[in-house]
């Protein structure tokens, strides 16, 4: 998956190296790893600009055990990545380590293209991140090992709910859409209290999932389209509710300019990638005029009486099949993704892999908010033609439909299925 990494508001910056590694290690492997000449791994870009310390001190740990070992690095834009591993993995010279965005691994790993790999053998694996975990596995086993996570949070103008009537962040459903109401009272009908672009799948389906739906379940050895199944559109008619009563603006926009749209100052609150809001208050998009210091994240309550599960977006890191250094390979990763390897990480502004390194970013202030919300999450179906349906933008067809009127929400979400399950199970 795409991602554009900045530090959401308020998380520090820090750098901490990472340790010796640990006993990491794959199955499939030839069992001799220390024989291993060279090692190749491709990463991208976000690593060789934010964080290439990190890959040394992993690397470094590795060549120390290894003596003579040479370690290569390419980096890639997320755009062409995976076209060049296409080409590459149908060839003898495929690289040992490759990084994958979590959504992107289904595919690979149902064509038997990524080794399976022991979770035991890595640092925190019990304590995997719910998203990430299924990211990583498919029908039972797993093939690859979480990297990082990037969340999403509630993010609003303290200024203008303060104007409002508004003191306090909200804690609960009832707050969140109380003070929704006042403030689209205050403000009229020409502005957005929540800038919720209806197609944004990544936000209707936490409320898909937190009303007990999902966007698809496995019947037998079949998955089958559920986004017409009585939880699903609960969650789906409590997101047109949403739309139809705080978001004024135009309704068949995506996402992808709402960090600009949010910085024009014409809404108060969005629900997005943590980053998406400290993005809106940069110089080049912030048209208001201090607005860094007029937001404040929340976390996003659900209206069935709990944190709105989220989508956590991040990142995995594989071992290709073809690999001729797969226990090498997998004692790098463990390396990478160690616990002090995640202590980096998260100094750089991301969310770790793990629930236990969470417990410390809850109590701090600046990371609170990120970390609370990411301890309830959800994830794609792990279902072989998942990629189809991204592809072919069935969720964001559905969700516009929903959005303009142009269908009711039951046969919008029928719709969806019946194209969900047209390509679902395909390979």
């Amino acid at each position: 998956m795409k991602r554009k990494l900045i530090a959401a508001v308020g998380v520090a910056g820090m750098v901490i190296g990472l340790a010796a590694c640990g006993d990491s290690g794959s199955k499939g492997g030839d069992g001799k790893a220390s024989g291993a000449k060279e090692l190749t791994v491709w990463l991208t870009v976000d690593a060789q600009n934010n964080w290439p310390e990190l890959v040394k001190a992993a690397d470094d740990a590795i060549v120390a055990k290894y003596p003579g070992l040479t370690i290569k690095h390419e980096y890639y834009g997320w755009p062409d990545k995976n076209a060049k591993l296409d080409a590459v993995l149908a060839t003898d010279k495929a690289p040992d380590v490759v990084e994958m965005g979590n959504s992107e691994m289904i595919g690979y790993m149902s064509t038997g293209a990524f080794a399976e790999v022991d979770p035991s053998k890595f640092e925190n694996s019990g304590a995997w991140l719910d998203a990430l975990k299924q990211s990583v596995t498919y029908e039972g086993k797993t093939y690859g090992v979480p990297y990082y996570a990037g969340g999403r949070v509630g993010t609003w103008r303290k200024d203008i709910a303060a104007e409002a009537g508004v003191t306090a962040a909200p804690k609960t459903w009832a707050e969140y859409t109380a003070a929704l109401d006042k403030i689209q009272t205050a403000k009229g009908d020409k502005f957005s209290a929540l800038y919720q672009p209806s197609p944004d799948w990544y936000a209707a389906m936490s409320y898909v999932y937190d009303a007990g739906g999902a966007i698809a379940k496995k019947d037998g050895d079949k998955w089958k389209g559920t986004l017409s199944s009585p939880e699903s559109l609960k969650g789906l008619k409590q997101y047109k509710e949403l739309l139809d009563k705080y978001m004024h603006a135009d309704k068949t926009k995506d996402e992808a300019d709402r960090p600009v749209v949010f910085g024009q100052g014409n809404s108060a609150a969005i629900f997005a990638a943590a980053w998406e809001g400290a993005t809106s208050a940069t110089p080049e998009n912030d048209k208001v005029g201090g607005l860094k210091d007029k937001l404040e994240n929340f976390v996003q309550p659900g209206p069935n009486g709990k944190n709105l599960p989220v989508f956590l977006g991040g990142s995995d890191l594989a071992i290709p099949s073809k690999s001729k250094a797969k226990d090498v390979a997998a004692e790098w990763i463990g390396a990478f993704t160690g616990a002090q390897g995640q202590k980096g990480l998260i100094g750089k502004g991301n969310l770790p892999n793990n629930k236990t390194d969470l417990g410390p970013l809850k109590a701090d202030p600046k990371t609170q908010v990120a970390a609370t919300a990411a301890e309830s999450s959800w994830f794609v179906p792990t279902a072989s033609g998942w990629g189809q349906i991204e592809k072919g933008k069935v969720l964001q067809t559905m969700l516009r439909d929903i959005g303009t009127g142009n269908k009711s929400v039951e046969d919008a979400a029928k719709a969806a299925d019946a194209e969900i399950d047209k390509v679902i199970n395909t390979k």
